[in-house]
C-alpha cells in the first residue's frame, strides 16, 4: 500500500511539474510573437507628431515639413493673401471645406482653412493622383489662369488651389488640399499631427 502512495505521490509531481514547465516553455514562446505584432520604433516614429518652428517664417513665404511621409506646407500669408482668399470664393468648389469633412477638422472649416488666419496648414499633395502642386503665390496672368491671384498648380493634370488650399472649380483634383491635425505650442512652435482633441 506504501508503494502504490508513493507512485501516487510520485506521478502528481510530475504531471505538476511537466504542467508548469510546459506553461513557462508556451510563455517563453509567446513573448517574442505578441512583441513581433506591436509597432516598431520607426513605425512609431512615422506616424507622431512633428513639431515645426515657424519663428523665422516671414510673411509671404512657406515652409515644408515631413509628417508620416508626406509633405506638409506652412505658408504664412499676408493682408493681399488673405484677401486673395476672400475674392476666391466665388471660384472654388468647395469654399467652406463641407463636401469631404474627412480632409477638414472642424477648427479649419472656416474660410481661411486653419486656426490663425495668418498661418496655412496643409499636406501639399494633390488630391487628383498624388501629386506634388507648386506655389505660385505671386499674384499675375499665369497660362492656366488670367486673373490669378496666387495659390498652388499642379502642372500634371492642371488642378489649381487657391491660398487656402481650396480647388478651383471644373479642375480634375476632386477636393480640397487636406488640412492635417495641428495646434499651435506658442506663437512661434507647430504640432503637426495632434490636435487639442488629440487626433
Amino acid at each position: 500500500m506504501a508503494d502504490k502512495e508513493l507512485d501516487q505521490g510520485k506521478r502528481r509531481f510530475l504531471l505538476t511539474a511537466t504542467g508548469v514547465a510546459g506553461g513557462i516553455a508556451t510563455a517563453a514562446a509567446a513573448v517574442p510573437f505578441v512583441a513581433s505584432m506591436l509597432p516598431s520604433e520607426r513605425a512609431k516614429a512615422a506616424g507622431a507628431p512633428v513639431e515645426a518652428d515657424i519663428g523665422r517664417l516671414v510673411p509671404g513665404e512657406k515652409i515644408i515639413v515631413e509628417w508620416r511621409g508626406q509633405p506638409v506646407w506652412i505658408v504664412r500669408r499676408t493682408p493681399e493673401m488673405l484677401d486673395a482668399v476672400k475674392r476666391d470664393d466665388g471660384k472654388v468648389a468647395d469654399p467652406k471645406s463641407e463636401r469631404n469633412k474627412d480632409l477638414t477638422p472642424e477648427y479649419a472649416r472656416n474660410e481661411y482653412r486653419s486656426i490663425k488666419p495668418e498661418y496655412l496648414v496643409v499636406v501639399g499633395i494633390c488630391s487628383h493622383l498624388g501629386c506634388s502642386p507648386v506655389d505660385k503665390f505671386k499674384p499675375q496672368a499665369e497660362p492656366f489662369e488670367h486673373d490669378w491671384k496666387g495659390g498652388f498648380y499642379c502642372p500634371c493634370h492642371g488642378s489649381l488651389f487657391d491660398l487656402a488650399g481650396r480647388v478651383y472649380k471644373n479642375k480634375p483634383a476632386p477636393d480640397n488640399l487636406r488640412v492635417p491635425p495641428y495646434k499651435f505650442l506658442s506663437d512661434t512652435r507647430i504640432l503637426i499631427g495632434e490636435d487639442s482633441k488629440g487626433a
